[in-house]
């Protein structure tokens, strides 16, 4: 882990009086500092600003009230100096921020499948944005049999909307056991997904793109983790998980197209479950 520096500026004001007469000299006034901005503050402060980047395209910005970016990354504990590392980052959406957030501190990391469009897309976003996304990094794995990188190098690993996926294909269990092996001990998995109706089976859902938050609990306990915490920040009460198309139904896919668009606009994106896992750090 790269060491995080800040400089501080600590203003100083000292109230003085002179007299017009025989009055000596006086400071009566205590002096008054600013106390510098703790680690957590500055954190906070870099990260709304990569939220609010120029550099973040309109289209996705205009999804910030779903997808609650800053909170998001604030419950999973994100610092500008970790090594961190995307599953699956497909268009980028949050590429556009944690990239910038981490440029010069830190270290991001895009693990993308080999040869797809999105990591060319990716690669070329980076390339002729470099203020932005000079020091992001990229592995390519196959989700049968990943290798995301050297035995404990990262800090965190976070994947938003893609546990489905590999459920679905069968690769979920190697997926999570590899996210265990490339973090640090102590290192943090955040892990963001559409959430099924309590009780609900795999089998049930697994072709909905809803998953059982028990489901995604055992998958990363029984690789390793410990679960460390459950954010509702992402949940969505409007959402009922029961679509003709399953999650896909809804924004920002719009499966039905223009059928019923209004009313699932109206609803708006999925009701997700947002948890942190922790690696042991023995």
């Amino acid at each position: 882990m790269k060491k995080f520096t800040k400089k501080f500026v600590i203003a100083s004001v000292i109230g003085l009086a002179v007299s017009c007469g025989a009055e000596a000299f006086q400071a009566d006034q205590p002096a008054q500092a600013t106390p510098p901005a703790s680690a957590g503050q500055v954190a906070s402060t870099q990260l709304k600003a990569a939220v609010d980047g120029s550099w973040r395209s309109e289209k996705n910005k205009a999804r910030d009230p779903y997808r609650h970016p800053e909170q998001t990354l604030t419950f999973f504990g994100i610092r500008p100096d970790m090594t961190v590392i995307e599953i699956w980052p497909s268009g980028g959406w949050f590429t556009e921020i944690l990239a910038p957030f981490l440029n010069d501190n830190g270290h991001y990391i895009a693990a993308v499948p080999p040869g797809s469009k999105s990591a060319a897309a990716l690669k070329k976003k980076f390339g002729f944005d470099k203020a932005h996304y000079g020091n992001a990094g990229f592995v390519e794995f196959e989700d049968k049999t990943p290798n995301l990188g050297p035995d404990g190098s990262a800090d965190m690993v976070l994947t938003f909307r893609n546990v489905h996926n590999w459920a679905a294909d069968g690769s979920a269990e190697a997926m999570f056991k590899a996210f265990y092996k490339v973090l640090k001990p102590g290192g943090v998995l955040g892990v963001e997904d559409h959430r099924a109706d309590k009780g609900k089976k795999l089998d049930e859902v697994v072709n909905t793109g809803y998953l059982p938050t028990d489901y995604v609990v055992k998958l990363a306990t029984d690789a390793g983790f410990r679960l460390d915490g459950q954010s509702e920040v992402n949940a969505n009460p409007k959402d009922n998980h029961d679509h003709p198309k399953g999650v896909w139904t809804l924004p920002p896919t719009y499966e039905l197209g223009e059928k019923d668009k209004a009313k699932y606009a109206a609803i708006g994106e999925s009701d997700r479950m947002t948890l942190r896992f922790v690696k042991p750090a023995k």
